[in-house]
């Protein structure tokens, strides 16, 4: 494989790999600083044999356990563990998603496109049943844009679920981590289906680039999301927000308008306005 592929990514994160860092003794005699294949293979479960194959692309096709368990044992950052998904991907030859099941709506009624113009100048969003950004006011760009949450990947669009597990910045943006993500999975376990195959997809690769915080929470089976209540929000801008927000679900779409809990995040957003 080429020195971008897979099998090489795997070699130079277990040989980046302190010993200390995953709690076992360095030794004195060590070729390398990091990790053996033996001691990684103990460690993640797999095979030293199979692991042998991996990283030398012999096996171009890892399953998504055989992926959480390398990144769990190296203990990859969420960076790293996009990468080997991307990696992976490429390396077993699997192009864009083709799932079965009907895909997630992703055209907005002209009539609910009208009700969010309606709504500015407050933050409000239209999103599919995978969280998918569709289409926004305004006023939800100027708030939502400079933390990170509207970046796009592979022109696909920015999807909320995706970025409160496997972007960094989601941690830090939210304060109270732990609740938004709860909500964010309960969001989605309300608008799972049987045989959706493109919510496999996306439980898939959260299951590898998030690992246990997120596997542990749908493992577990969500509870459903609140209606409305208030989101902690570290603006990256105007400073802590507290926000209100109220969510309507309806015909494979939802709807969720923001605003301010406090004086203080009212005039916050003020100063957002162009």
């Amino acid at each position: 494989m080429s020195e971008s592929g897979l099998g090489a990514f795997l070699r130079s994160c277990r040989e980046a790999t302190p010993p200390e860092r995953v709690g076992l003794a360095a030794g004195p005699r060590r070729r390398t600083p990091g990790l053996r294949r033996a001691e990684l293979a103990t460690l993640s479960g797999v095979s030293v044999d199979y692991l042998t194959r991996l990283e030398q692309g012999r096996d171009r096709n890892p399953s998504p356990q055989v992926l959480v368990a390398l990144a769990d044992a190296l203990r990859l950052s969420v960076g790293e563990r996009v990468r080997l998904r991307n990696l992976s991907k490429t390396a077993s030859g699997v192009g864009a998603l083709c799932p079965g099941g009907a895909p997630p709506e992703r055209e907005v009624r002209p009539g609910l496109r009208a009700v969010l113009s309606a709504l500015e100048p407050a933050p409000a969003v239209v999103l599919n049943r995978l969280g998918e950004s569709l289409v926004h006011t305004d006023a939800y760009e100027r708030l939502m844009g400079p933390t990170g949450l509207l970046d796009r990947e592979d022109d696909q669009p920015s999807n909320r679920v995706w970025f409160v597990f496997a972007d960094d910045r989601a941690r830090e943006v939210y304060p109270e981590w732990e609740a938004v993500a709860d909500a964010r999975l309960g969001e989605l376990w309300a608008e799972a289906a049987p045989g959706d195959r493109h919510l496999e997809h996306l439980v898939e690769e959260l299951t590898i680039v998030a690992g246990e915080p997120f596997t542990g929470r749908w493992d577990a089976k969500p509870s459903p999301p609140p209606e409305h209540g208030v989101e902690v929000l570290a603006h990256p801008l105007v400073g802590r927000l507290r926000l209100t927000y109220e969510r309507l679900d309806g015909q494979g779409h939802r709807l969720v308008v923001y605003g301010a809990a406090d004086e203080a995040t009212a005039d916050a957003l003020a100063a957002l306005k162009p």
